[in-house]
Parts: C-alpha cells; structure tokens; sequence
C-alpha cells in the first residue's frame, strides 16, 4: 500500500481562484463546485494561496454587516499553503492529515505548477480500494 501516490487519487480539475477575483464570485464558485477549498494561482498556475469556505465565511459574515462587497481573495486567502507533491504516498499523506490542519492539499509539480487537490476523502476512498482488494485477494 506504501507504493499508491496520491497522484492516482487526486482531483484533476480543482476549484480554482486568481488574487484579484471578487469573494463573491469566489463564493459563487465554491458552491458550483462542491469543494470545501481551493488554490489560489497565479497566471501561471503557480499555487500562490489557498481559499476555504472558513475564510469566505468569515468575509460574509463581515460583509453582511458592514454591506460591503469589495473584498478579493488576496485581502482573505491563506498564504502559507502546505502543498504536496504527485509522488507523495496515500499512507504518508493519510498519517500527515492527522496531524496538519488543511482538509484539501494542492498537489504540485517539482516547479510549483498545480497538477490537481487531494481531500480526506480521496485518501480514505483509496486506502479502502486496496483494503478490499487485500480481503479478496487473502479470502
């Protein structure tokens, strides 16, 4: 099981912002999506941040006081982003996020490109895949 990367689980096609979008188109693209976070890039698809439903929330929530509807994502976003890279092991990774914080981790290239995200979901969805087929293959 050592050998699954989470390369083979990720999300090819994440959630994404740029530093100058609105919260509110941010917002608008979190709930199409149905992910709890994303990266944030730059014009390069460089991981420069990272955008949860916390940190919009709280904008919202400030927002809705105040009327205000100015904020971008670079005014709210994470800039100390724990990224992975593709070769990186389902368990090592597993055994990380019991520890660290973030639920989704943008996975990058040796170059800082985004290649896609991993959750706790993906992760537990593909240690329970081989655990199954380690049943089939012992009964």
């Amino acid at each position: 099981m050592q050998s699954l990367r989470v390369s083979d689980y990720m999300n090819c096609r994440p959630v994404t912002f740029s530093i100058e979008m609105s919260v509110a188109e941010a917002v608008e693209r979190l709930l199409q999506s149905g992910q709890t976070g994303g990266p944030v890039v730059d014009d390069h698809n460089k991981v420069v941040g990272f955008l949860s439903e916390q940190d919009c929330l709280v904008q919202m929530i400030e927002s809705s006081y105040y009327r205000e509807q100015v904020c971008r994502v670079k005014d709210i976003m994470q800039t100390e982003v724990i990224s992975i890279r593709p070769y990186v092991s389902v368990i090592e990774q597993a055994q990380k996020m019991l520890v660290a914080k973030p639920k989704v981790y943008p996975i990058v290239d040796d170059d800082g490109y985004l290649m896609g995200t991993i959750n706790r979901s993906q992760l537990l969805n593909a240690i329970d895949m081989q655990l199954r087929d380690g049943y089939r293959i012992a009964g």
